[in-house]
């Protein structure tokens, strides 16, 4: 980031590894620097503003779609699982004993 260069910064409060993935597949040059527990400050130069602002949309993108997932937990499944369990009626068992006859 040195270099001279004139630097602009973003703030960003996430998945790192998300924005790296999407950074480098828009060959960004830019750097992270930690404000807080899950925040953080982005910082990458001035020249490639439009290659960021592309990359920030497609990472925004992939953030609110992974956040709308259809699937849901599976430790949910199992408490919608225990539930329907409890409400149903417990069965009955019959006992039935069976008599031994010695035939001798």
């Amino acid at each position: 980031m040195g270099h001279g260069a004139a630097t602009n910064s973003i703030e960003l409060s996430g998945d790192t590894k998300a924005f790296d993935r999407v950074a480098r597949k828009w060959n960004v040059d830019y750097a992270f620097y930690k404000t807080g527990p899950d925040k953080y400050l982005l910082f990458f130069k001035s020249g490639q503003a439009d290659a960021i602002t592309a990359c920030f949309s497609e990472y925004s993108r992939k953030v609110l779609n992974k956040s709308k997932s259809r699937r849901i937990p599976i430790r949910e499944q199992l408490k919608q699982a225990a539930d329907q369990l409890a409400k149903e009626k417990p069965r009955k068992r019959e006992r039935v004993k069976e008599a031994v006859r010695e035939d001798r």
